[in-house]
């Protein structure tokens, strides 16, 4: 709305400067603003059916909602100088069927789907990777991921590879390629690609480094 209001004053300013100047040049009816070279890709990197028990890990009542089957996300990020994969959703191997956990399920796989769409880039071609935790659902194509750079929280890194005993839903075999992988490890919140468009910031708690992705897109 914002810019449609100062492209109608600018409109406005030409007209009256018609009256005293010759031929002026027009101003442009709306800037190009940097922030429109930054894309989001969504994808559907899984599905998880949710018990009436599960429900309450949420904080939700059974009463309070009928949806059973929530979907797992995956995002590239694509930035002038980069492009990075933000969560990798159930691993592949979760095809329906067989899936290794009887309420997890993923129908077409990452790669696949980046192959149908031709999108300019795959799982070899990402500048980075990050995940928001280590569980299972988040982490999951993180072995197909090759020669990008692993954005990760130092006490993330520790929790994964270390000798603490992770959870259930935190299994090594789904991200143990990340070892080998190129690293920057954090303490905290890091800007992506230095312009402040893309930041990861931290929020410890889920896991002990948990972390969330701030993307500043125009729209």
């Amino acid at each position: 709305m914002w810019k449609l209001l100062r492209s109608a004053v600018m409109i406005g300013a030409v007209v009256l400067l018609a009256a005293c100047v010759k031929e002026p040049d027009p101003p442009p009816l709306l800037d190009t603003p940097a922030e429109a070279s930054l894309k989001l890709y969504v994808f559907n990197c899984g599905h998880l059916a949710v018990s009436e028990e599960r429900l309450l890990r949420f904080s939700i009542e059974a009463h309070e909602t009928d949806v059973r089957d929530l979907s797992v996300p995956c995002y590239v990020v694509e930035h002038p100088d980069g492009r990075m994969l933000w969560d990798g959703g159930l691993p592949s191997s979760f095809t329906t069927p067989p899936s290794s956990r009887s309420n997890a399920r993923i129908d077409t796989p990452l790669a696949d789907q980046l192959a149908t769409l031709d999108l300019g880039f795959d799982l070899t071609s990402l500048d980075y990777v990050a995940f928001s935790h280590m569980h299972y659902d988040h982490v999951g194509v993180a072995n197909e991921v090759i020669g990008a750079t692993w954005l990760v929280q130092k006490m993330e890194h520790e929790a994964m590879f270390g000798e603490m005993d992770l959870p259930s839903p935190a299994q090594p075999e789904y991200y143990d390629n990340l070892l080998d992988a190129d690293t920057i490890l954090l303490d905290g919140d890091h800007d992506v690609f230095g312009d402040g468009r893309v930041r990861i910031v931290s929020a410890p708690g889920h896991t002990p480094g948990h972390q969330v992705l701030f993307v500043d897109l125009q729209e």
